[in-house]
């Protein structure tokens, strides 16, 4: 697959579209609800819609801009673009979504101010789940549909991705879905009690929330604009094709690095049996690449560079990228 078939009009693109749409029609119920009930939790829950519509818009940016083909200007194309745009979305719900609804919740907590009525805020609150369900939904859809094309569990493929748009949108919508619950928790325990206090904790809580997916989001996008490398299963795996070339002896050093969601760049000093001649040093080069890019189609660039061997050396890549810490967003599994 060549790199101008990187095109937006992807899953990714419809679930992030749904996403938008739905969060634009909720930011709009809820702040008229907050605005006729005075709960500080329902107009939080409102910055939470306003911040995740305005990422919505900031990621379908990032799947365009990150999708053109590359140019004399940008060889390897533009895909850490999208990194970029999706940093800055998760930045927005950092100081719009999260620095509102801690500072309306605290405010609420001390001036204990509340007008209107309650029903507003629950059939609000009721609707808003109705559709970031479906929203959600739909990202979970896509997430199952890729993690069976990695062969691996959903859970992990949203840990190892680099697609940045699909784990924003369902991490979005899954904090979508438990604001709603302490929102309408906090406006329940309010009307029960009589105590605005409620109100105000849920909006604070609801600021935490949307700071910890923020948080998640923007370390995982400055990860891969500095140059993550690929899982640790999936470095092994291009290795083992490399090395079962019968013209390579071993791999002395194997480098990889994830250019964008769908472009995966291989880098490689090969050491060629001595008893291979430069048209059969070519034809292997030729091999390698229509294997690496036949079986993995995000494998868009592969750059083989003929070394000698060391005196003593066996047939195993001799320096590799280090095996990532099993911790962390690239870990020891391919996603």
């Amino acid at each position: 697959m060549s790199q101008a078939d990187a095109r937006p009009e992807s899953e990714s693109v419809g679930t992030v579209i749904v996403a938008g749409v739905a969060n634009l029609a909720i930011a709009i119920a809820k702040l008229i609800a907050g605005v006729i009930s005075g709960s500080a939790a329902m107009l939080s829950e409102a910055a939470h819609s306003v911040a995740d519509t305005t990422t919505e818009v900031l990621l379908y940016q990032a799947l365009r801009r990150g999708a053109r083909p590359a140019d004399q200007r940008r060889p390897f194309g533009y895909g850490k673009e999208s990194y970029v745009w999706a940093f800055f979305a998760a930045m927005f719900t950092f100081v719009a979504g999260a620095g509102f609804a801690v500072t309306h919740g605290v405010t609420t907590i001390l001036v204990h101010e509340h007008s209107g009525d309650y029903l507003v805020s629950y059939i609000v609150l009721a609707v808003s789940f109705v559709i970031e369900s479906i929203s959600l939904a739909r990202a979970v859809r896509q997430v199952r549909s890729e993690s069976r094309r990695w062969q691996t569990t959903p859970r992990r493929f949203l840990r190892l991705t680099a697609d940045t748009t699909v784990k924003a949108v369902f991490l979005e919508d899954s904090a979508a879905l438990i604001g709603l619950l302490l929102a309408g928790a906090g406006v329940g325990l309010s009307h029960a009690t009589g105590d605005e206090v409620w109100d105000g904790v849920a909006s604070i809580l609801i600021g935490l929330l949307l700071l910890t997916v923020a948080g998640i989001l923007a370390a995982n996008n400055l990860s891969l604009l500095v140059g993550r490398a690929v899982p640790d299963r999936l470095r092994h795996e291009i290795e083992q094709e490399l090395t079962g070339l019968p013209e390579v002896e071993r791999i002395d050093t194997l480098m990889t690095m994830q250019l964008g969601p769908d472009d995966i760049l291989v880098a490689a000093k090969v050491d060629f049996s001595d008893e291979a001649t430069g048209a059969a040093i070519e034809a292997a080069a030729d091999e390698a690449e229509r294997r690496l890019t036949g079986l993995y189609p995000e494998i868009r660039y592969v750059f083989l560079d003929p070394t000698r061997s060391l005196p003593g050396a066996t047939g195993r890549a001799r320096h590799t990228q280090a095996a990532p810490d099993p911790r962390a967003d690239d870990g020891p599994d391919r996603p």
